[in-house]
């Protein structure tokens, strides 16, 4: 039998973090993957796709200047930008694993499963700890219907070694906004297939409209209150059918949600309670076996499932199991749906009990000007005393703006604070004055 003081499930951003300053803390330190080392963030999540809408972004900038010192469209050539892509992802299971080894973290491969709140089993070997951190992250959710086989996730879209022509896209959240608007750049014909007509919902539906104006004016087309029903593989693709409409396809990409990676834990044994929305935890990160912790995306929680948001917990996570006796405190965290143009929140973002709410059109406005960008705009959201309490904004810099804005709201930042700043111009945090 192995014997560790602390046992992390999960080579995510979380369970790293954890691992690493478990390790600092003096502890015997273990870590547990059943997949890639690393987890989904670096390998086939966040960093993979924000590799590829550098290039949609790139080609957003050009195309916008056709005419104004350039005199055609910038294509984006898929395979290239997936070899580009492949630079950065092809090394981390490796590099993420030597570097746990290096440190004196011990690394263990395969599938772990409690016996009891003290005790798991992984390859058949018995490990023992006085602790545990589950950071088992998410999965990608496939829908239930006929021909659920030839359902793609986002992982299968993320290895394309080339772009089908056309293409389907099954969801109405971020992620199918995001891949639908990097298949569009790289030349596919993208439908997105939406249950309801409100697609973005955690987001002002405002600036979610105009956000699909814009995606459409690329290209993208929309159908709305459809329930794919079934999907047959054709000849030269595959062919989708709900109650009164009909698509063909040769990749349908399915964007419906996440679920937690919960089931092959085993976590009845160990008394640790969990639903299908991920594993409970009080405000220490503690779960129902007092020794057993769990942070990350696995938890069931209101905060927002983003890889900044399961580092902190993954360090907070730590200070509390070392007996930090002070409840987790998130701050003002923002949340960016990274399309072309981009939407991003942060804040407190509805009206009433003394919020009230400004819009601002700020295309005219130099920074956008300059870029000719079609559309930017911003609602902001300021208490009684005019404080900036909340964002939400809409432009090709929106991921830029809200960071700064989440500043503006956690350091309490006034007007007349703002104003005796002196900011390098034309930039995003120059118009930060008259916007706050």
């Amino acid at each position: 039998m192995l014997k560790f003081d602390a046992v992390v499930i999960g080579s995510g951003v979380a369970g790293l973090s954890a691992a690493y300053k478990l390790k600092d803390a003096g502890k015997n330190v273990a870590i547990i993957e059943d997949d890639l080392w690393g987890g989904t963030c670096p390998n086939r999540g966040c960093d993979p796709k924000k590799i590829l809408i550098a290039g949609v972004e790139a080609r957003d900038r050009v195309n916008q200047l056709v005419g104004k010192g350039f005199s055609e469209l910038a294509p984006m050539n898929w395979e290239e930008i997936e070899a580009f892509k492949r630079s950065f992802t092809d090394p981390v299971p490796e590099s993420r694993q030597k570097g746990l080894a290096d440190y004196g973290v011990t690394t263990i491969y395969g599938q772990a499963r409690f016996t009891d709140a003290n005790h798991i089993t992984v390859n058949e070997e018995e490990i023992e700890a006085a602790q545990f951190l589950i950071a088992t992250g998410q999965r990608a959710n496939l829908l239930n219907l006929d021909g659920q086989e030839y359902l793609s996730n986002s992982t299968d879209f993320l290895a394309l070694s080339h772009m089908p022509k056309r293409m389907a896209v099954i969801g109405g959240g971020y992620i199918a906004f995001e891949l639908a608007t990097i298949a569009n750049a790289a030349g596919s014909e993208v439908t997105i297939i939406l249950h309801n007509r409100r697609p973005l919902k955690e987001f002002d539906a405002e600036l979610v409209d105009e956000m699909v104006a814009q995606l459409k004016e690329r290209g993208i087309r929309f159908i709305y209150d459809t329930d794919i029903k079934k999907i047959v593989k054709t000849a030269d693709g595959y062919h989708l059918s709900a109650d009164d409409t009909t698509l063909d396809a040769d990749f349908v990409l399915c964007a419906t949600g996440r679920i937690p990676n919960v089931e092959e834990l085993n976590l009845e044994a160990a008394q640790v309670e969990y639903s299908k929305k991920g594993i409970s935890v009080n405000d220490y990160l503690q779960t129902s076996a007092k020794n057993i912790y769990a942070c990350g995306d696995v938890l069931a929680k209101t905060q927002p499932r983003l890889t900044p948001v399961s580092t902190f917990e993954g360090e907070y996570a730590v200070s509390a199991m070392l007996g930090n006796q002070t409840p987790i405190n998130y701050s003002t965290i923002p949340t960016i749906v990274y399309g072309s143009p981009k939407l991003a929140k942060v804040g407190v973002t509805d009206e009433g009990n003394g919020i009230k709410m400004v819009k601002q059109d700020l295309t005219a406005w130099f920074t956008y000007q300059r870029l000719n960008e079609p559309t930017a705009k911003a609602k902001l959201y300021f208490d009684q005393e005019n404080q900036l309490v909340g964002a939400t904004t809409l432009s090709g810099q929106a991921d830029e703006l809200i960071n700064y804005l989440a500043l503006v709201i956690d350091q309490k930042i006034s007007h007349d604070t703002m104003k005796d700043y002196i900011i390098g111009y034309p930039t995003v945090a120059s118009d930060l004055t008259y916007l706050v």
